[in-house]
């Protein structure tokens, strides 16, 4: 009986002694005020990396991370005092455009909340803790962070961040490198009408027959069509699909690769049957056909659309140096904050390596 008392105080005194080792500060940030970087906070980040990675970090690496909360830290307090804010509707904006594209459809919170506990019986905070090693307020949090983090560098360094673009040599290297890319596969454009059913069945089916009649006695046109199904009560909806030849476009349309195919056999012109859905009736005639062509920097990247291969690679690339800018941008400005006057280091060398070895 002794022992085993002995045997729990041992285990007692080390969980207390691991809480008490957690709850230890590593540095304090105080550029406008005093902000701890405790052993749990580094512990908690650590964990979402590692997560990220599917690895375990080095001591080496923790003390890497350790230096990013620190210059995080840095940067928020330097955006507080230049006045700089995000809304909590912004965090949300972000938040839902982050799980919407991970599940490949817009939805609510509420909606991804049921739809995580459907497929993986989880609460939304285990879930998020599993993915990501932070909870759903911790990575609001981390994301509301990043965005102020964000919205002060490109305060800081706008005029630079306008002058940076890529040079023409750059624009027609990448297009040499990638030229295979940029092509057109067969295409049509169709314009497709749509008559909903609604509560009368009857009714949208004698519409939409009208409609194709009209359409195919020439005594309505496709412009007219469009003009009509605008006006208010109209009771269908009309307008153009570009179509490409591949199995994406079979399965956005619903049929099989091989309905595609003989569709394309079809010509400028063709008008298609009436076709009852589930909630409408619907056909389509082909307006348009292109034949697939590799493209040159001058080509239009989408048929009738302005933006050419060349207007496309410079935006891209454009893009990816500003990011580039950026990011350089904010380990220098980090970096300059970096000073013994604004951040207190509490544990250094050995007695730091010491901590980071959990």
């Amino acid at each position: 009986m002794k022992r085993f008392a002995l045997a729990f105080l041992a285990l007692f005194t080390a969980s207390a002694l691991f809480a008490q080792a957690d709850l230890q500060v590593l540095a304090v940030v105080k550029l406008n005020k005093n902000e701890s970087i405790t052993v749990k906070q580094l512990k908690t980040r650590v964990e979402a990396y590692q997560k990220q990675r599917n690895g375990t970090l080095s001591v080496d690496d923790r003390k890497k991370v350790l230096d990013a909360m620190i210059q995080e830290k840095l940067v928020i307090q330097a955006a507080a005092m230049a006045g700089i804010t995000i809304p909590d509707s912004t965090v949300e904006q972000y938040f839902l455009q982050s799980v919407s594209q991970s599940i490949g459809k817009n939805v609510t919170e509420q909606e991804f909340e049921q739809l995580v506990k459907a497929q993986t019986n989880m609460s939304l905070d285990e879930y998020m803790k599993q993915q990501s090693g932070m909870s759903v307020a911790d990575y609001k949090t981390y994301l509301k962070n990043q965005l102020i983090a964000q919205q002060y560098i490109l305060s800081q360094r706008q005029k630079e961040l306008q002058s940076v673009s890529p040079t023409d040599e750059e624009i027609r290297a990448f297009y040499e490198l990638n030229k295979t890319s940029f092509v057109w596969t067969d295409m049509f454009k169709m314009f497709l009408v749509i008559v909903p059913k609604g509560t009368d069945a009857e009714a949208a089916r004698i519409k939409a027959n009208s409609l194709y009649d009209n359409l195919k006695n020439k005594k309505i046109t496709v412009n007219q069509i469009t003009v009509d199904s605008k006006k208010e009560n109209s009771g269908f909806q009309a307008g153009d699909v570009l179509v490409n030849k591949s199995q994406m476009s079979a399965q956005q349309l619903g049929i099989s690769y091989g309905d595609l195919l003989e569709l394309f056999k079809n010509e400028k012109g063709y008008i298609s049957d009436v076709v009852e859905q589930e909630t409408n009736f619907q056909f389509f005639t082909i307006v348009k056909k292109y034949e697939a062509k590799m493209l040159s920097l001058s080509d239009v990247v989408q048929p009738e659309t302005t933006v050419t291969v060349y207007d496309y690679i410079k935006q891209s690339l454009g893009q990816q140096k500003q990011m580039e800018y950026l990011t350089n941008a904010a380990g220098e400005i980090a970096a300059s904050l970096d000073t013994e006057a604004n951040v207190e280091r509490k544990k250094k060398g050995a007695d730091l390596d010491k901590l980071l070895n959990w």
